[in-house]
């Protein structure tokens, strides 16, 4: 029997197979698609999905091969979300192509020894009490294999999901965009070229390989919603909504999209549980969706590798729901939002767009929260603690360490999906006692080198999730008392029997 099967070889399976390969769980991917379609549909990488792949050490070749966009938008308002003004060392937003992002998870997923299947499908799912069987369609015809859990990773039109019984309730689309990947002779002067009026909305980003993405909304052109876009149609629409057609040529790709927004109702039901778009569609406003996707990974993995394992908590994985059902619904919200603000066509909605622009343009604190939620930067999980502390739930920024790791970073620590507990003392001798038994990495920070929001002044000590939320955190000066609060935080997350195949860390 395996351990976990995942349904859907996108880049949330992949970057979920190798998130439990390093957690010592072993990883089956089923991908119906034989060959990896060439076009992408997401583009942009947000800051927070950049944090979480840096602290898995995965993020420089794209980094290097990406496009770094400095600014964001909320619903194509003209003046765009200044991303220098966010806490973390990521400020900008990276356009890169889906087809890259996933050939680059998959490598690090196999390399970690994650398996693979292509051109097989799945069909079916079914659950008892102590396994879950799926049935696959392959290349030689239907077979079965049975895990200890599944994970649908496996779109919106998820058989996992379905055939689970998970409600997917929602609304149907009301509202039709179009995409284009084209070549052109007379591209827009800036990066981030976009244009809003009553003829409708239109926004155009470069790709590699000299090509150019177009998305945008024709309120013409909604009667169309079923129909094939064609490349005429396409530059007809952008010409009327432009004045131009930047001198298109060689279309590689065109598609609609629609606006249907729904949720998963539940997370997880028994053994089976789904991420990404199998939990959640909507308006592909701000290019958000990857990057929720992967964060929705990065959540569930340490939680089932643990669980499987028998080394974390009773209920943490019941803890994958609590903690990113919220963020889908907040998510939902914003992208609704941001869909009022994009077909805003007549002078009333004008007039909120006019309205919108001049409060991102004489407010700051209003562009940055608005940047915070996009980037994801202000997810912040809630505090089940026993002790409540400021810090408890919230994201933990990469900061300069000190003694024995000095010259490194904090999220170098994480590769392995390991919990860190960080000491900003002078007195390190309670940390041995801290972390004996368990697999955890300690470390310290010069209190100079702290974090310099005002919510980390006198913090002595925390725990660090493997996902990077601090689990724990504590302002006392008695190492007795700090020692406790870590082992009991640590018993939450963490095992007292040391057995997880990565390399065990220690100071």
């Amino acid at each position: 029997m395996k351990q976990v099967i995942i349904a859907g070889g996108g880049p949330v399976g992949l970057f979920l197979a190798r998130e439990l390969q390093i957690g010592g769980v072993q990883a089956l991917v089923i991908e119906a698609a034989a060959v990896r379609p060439q076009y992408s549909k997401a583009l942009t990488v947000h800051p927070r999905t950049l944090e979480i792949l840096a602290m898995r050490g995965i993020h420089e070749q794209m980094l290097e091969e990406g496009l770094r966009i400095p600014n964001g938008h909320f619903g194509v308002l003209e003046n765009r979300l200044d991303f220098a003004a966010l806490d973390t060392e990521f400020q900008f937003t990276l356009a890169y192509p889906q087809v890259r992002t996933e050939e680059t998870l998959e490598r690090h997923a196999l390399d970690a020894g994650a398996e693979l299947r292509k051109g097989h499908r799945v069909t079916n799912v079914r659950q008892t009490d102590d396994a879950v069987t799926v049935t696959i369609e392959g290349p030689d015809g239907s077979y079965e294999e049975s895990a200890e859990y599944v994970v649908g990773c496996d779109g919106a039109k998820s058989v996992v999901r379905a055939a689970s019984g998970i409600d997917f309730p929602g609304t149907v689309s009301t509202v039709f965009g179009f995409l284009g990947d084209v070549g052109l002779d007379a591209p827009p002067e800036r990066i981030g070229y976009s244009c809003h009026g009553e003829s409708g909305t239109l926004m155009v980003a470069p790709l590699p390989g000299g090509i150019y993405r177009f998305v945008g909304v024709d309120p013409a052109r909604q009667a169309a919603r079923g129909e094939e876009l064609s490349f005429e149609e396409f530059r007809e629409s952008v010409t009327r909504i432009a004045g131009t057609d930047f001198g298109m040529h060689d279309p590689q790709w065109l598609s609609r999209y629609g606006n249907a927004t729904r949720q998963a109702d539940a997370y997880r039901t028994g053994r089976v549980l789904v991420a990404g778009d199998a939990a959640h569609i909507h308006f592909p406003t701000g290019g958000v969706g990857l990057n929720v996707g992967l964060q929705d990974a990065f959540n569930l993995g340490w939680k089932l590798a643990r669980t499987i394992k028998d080394t974390g908590s009773a209920g943490l994985l019941d803890t994958y729901h609590h903690e990113r059902h919220p963020v889908g619904q907040s998510l939902l919200t914003n992208s609704a939002a941001q869909t009022a603000v994009i077909t805003a066509f007549s002078p009333e909605g004008q007039g909120l767009r006019t309205l919108l622009n001049e409060l991102i343009n004489t407010n700051p604190a209003f562009s940055v929260d608005l940047a915070e939620r996009l980037s994801a930067l202000a997810v912040r999980y809630p505090d089940d603690s026993k002790v409540a502390h400021r810090l408890a739930g919230s994201r933990v920024p990469n900061t300069d360490l000190s003694g024995e790791h000095i010259g490194s970073r904090l999220f170098s620590l994480f590769s392995m999906a390991l919990p860190v507990l960080v000491n900003f003392t002078e007195n390190h001798e309670w940390t041995s006692v801290a972390i004996q038994g368990f697999d955890a990495v300690r470390t310290s920070v010069d209190p100079k080198n702290s974090p310099a929001q005002r919510e980390w002044d006198s913090v002595a000590a925390m725990l660090v999730r493997p996902d990077g939320y601090v689990a724990w955190a504590s302002d006392a000066s008695d190492p007795d008392t700090l020692s406790s609060g870590a082992r009991v935080a640590l018993e939450a997350i963490a095992s007292a029997r040391g057995n997880s195949q990565g390399p065990k860390h220690s100071q």
